[in-house]
């Protein structure tokens, strides 16, 4: 089989898979005429959608698939980084000095996905506002910014979020 032939084989199989372990988490019944009729539209929509799901060009930099042991402790490193950065928002809110910034910067990423799931994390903590994404250039609203240098606020803005991201999606 080429290797063309193979990747789309595989997106087909990974979207499946997404779309049938959706099937059984949203349906909850496990009954013969539900299982077929899950994995029989599941099979449909992959088939019709897998370009949609995982993009070709995503093949040659193996990056698809999330890596197991980091994938399951990035949840409390993202826990822990907000927490962190709301009390920093919180005492720099009730000392009245916020010094709010539009601030731009580069990530070292490579993948979509992670790129995406760090202009998530950057939402998700609070004092930071994700405004854009493109390619590897991020726009971001900070609250309490602490320079204007683009690097540094970078550095700043993504912590240590995005070397744990960066472990997931090599």
């Amino acid at each position: 089989m080429r290797p063309r032939s193979l990747w789309k084989l595989i997106r087909i199989l990974a979207t499946f898979a997404v779309l049938i372990a959706l099937w059984f988490l949203f349906s909850g019944s496990f009954s013969p005429a539900s299982i077929l009729t899950g994995i029989g539209c599941s099979a449909l929509i992959a088939l019709i959608s897998y370009n949609t799901f995982i993009d070709e060009h995503e093949a040659a930099r193996n990056m698809v698939f999330p890596r197991l042991l980091p994938a399951l402790a990035y949840p409390f490193r993202l826990v822990a980084a907000m927490y962190a950065a709301s009390f920093r928002t919180l005492a720099s809110v009730l000392s009245g000095r916020v010094s709010p910034r539009v601030v731009h910067f580069r990530s070292r990423l490579k993948s979509d996905i992670a790129r995406v799931a760090l202009a998530e994390a950057i939402t998700f903590t609070p004092g930071t506002i994700s405004i854009e994404l493109d390619e590897d250039h991020f726009i971001v609203h900070w609250l309490n910014a602490t320079t204007r240098h683009s690097a540094r606020a970078g550095d700043e803005v993504k912590g240590p979020l995005e070397a744990a991201i960066k472990r997931i999606w090599v």
